[in-house]
């Protein structure tokens, strides 16, 4: 019994209970992947400084950082834009815009459950930066089934 205890803790040990993480894009793979993140404007720079930092509610720091902080630093850094801390704030901010009309630096939001809000950067070419619970900060494509049923609205803060 102790020697299969002290196996299972030993592979635990090793593999823990991280998920995969996502590979890193190399700047040259974000500019092909999302041409629209331009090099003049800091986008492809700051996606690819934040890229991969994991997801952590509450978190506002590369250690981990929850959506409404991704957004809030994002707006900052670029765009010396002040937002408030949490998206229940930050979707009070801003005008409403319709996706149609959507451009780089709108905020995205979404109702990802019944009391949950989730928020991110819209980059352009229906595609936005944020703080997946899951995969930590990535770009996603608002084509994706889950993100087109989850959509709500766009807010134009800039």
């Amino acid at each position: 019994m102790t020697r299969h205890f002290i196996s299972i803790f030993a592979l635990l040990t090793l593999f823990g209970c991280a998920s995969p993480s996502e590979p890193q894009l190399t700047k040259q793979e974000i500019s092909t992947q999302h041409p629209q993140l331009s090099t003049s404007d800091g986008y492809q720079d700051y996606f690819q400084e934040w890229q991969g930092v994991p997801y952590k509610y509450g978190g506002t720091s590369k250690q981990g950082v929850d959506c409404s902080a991704f957004t809030q630093d994002a707006l900052g850094s670029l765009h010396q834009q002040w937002l408030p801390r949490t998206t229940q704030y930050q979707v009070e901010t801003g005008v409403k815009v319709s996706l149609s009309n959507a451009k780089k630096g709108d905020l995205i939001f979404f109702k990802t459950s019944v009391k949950v809000r989730h928020v991110g950067v819209y980059i352009g070419n229906r595609e936005f930066m944020h703080a997946s619970t899951s995969k930590g900060v990535i770009i996603s494509s608002l084509d994706n089934p889950y993100w087109k049923k989850a959509f709500w609205q766009v807010r134009r803060v800039l």
